[in-house]
């Protein structure tokens, strides 16, 4: 069995107010290196990861370095865990892209699963690009515990993917920055253990 902890990146700018981030390569804020060294805190006194992979964007790598740090790990990056293709709305804020494409930003928002960004990815695709991704990391420490960190859209996905739930539940799944997943997979597939866990960033 391999335990995963999936972790979500840190704060960034364009989180609240809200855009469409995707592949901007976004460094942390100051709050968010905070959370990161937290979540570092938290797991080197709770787990022994033996790896750490990482989005290639620098708020993951980051995240997984400070993660990495008291346990003496690098992040590998891991071109799967990278964040959507949010296409020609990538920096737009929600009401920018609305205006020029008022359809389907409300598709986004109501039926996810149905929707297409223009020059982005959909769902489907990130489905099956994150699945393969973590099968093969996990066939790589198959009784290990290791490190995930991914971004909202990934995370998100990768939950659904493992509960064999539909994308149409995208938006039931809520993921803050630096929380920590803990799922489990094996021959029987994947469990979830814990969702959204972010007790560890209250007391900082």
């Amino acid at each position: 069995m391999t335990k995963i902890l999936l972790v979500r990146h840190g704060q960034v700018a364009g989180i609240s107010p809200e855009r469409f981030r995707g592949r901007s390569d976004l460094p942390l804020t100051s709050e968010g290196r905070r959370q990161a060294e937290l979540t570092a805190e938290r797991i080197s006194a709770t787990w022994q990861p033996s790896a750490i992979y990482a989005s290639p964007l620098s708020r993951c790598q980051d995240t997984g370095a400070a993660i990495g740090r008291p346990l003496s790990l690098t992040p590998t990056p891991l071109d799967g865990l990278i964040d959507i293709d949010y296409g020609e709305w990538q920096g737009l804020t929600p009401n920018q892209a609305r205006a020029r494409w008022p359809s389907q930003v409300d598709l986004w928002y109501r039926a996810p699963d149905q929707a297409e960004i223009p020059g982005g990815e959909t769902l489907q695709f990130v489905r099956a690009r994150v699945a393969v991704a973590v099968q093969s990391v996990c066939a790589q420490h198959p009784q290990d515990t290791i490190v995930l960190v991914g971004h909202d859209s990934v995370n998100r996905v990768l939950l659904l993917h493992a509960l064999d739930a539909s994308l149409e539940h995208y938006w039931r799944i809520r993921q803050h920055p630096c929380t920590i997943n803990e799922i489990e997979f094996g021959a029987g597939g994947f469990v979830i253990v814990s969702v959204n866990q972010t007790d560890h960033l209250r007391f900082g």
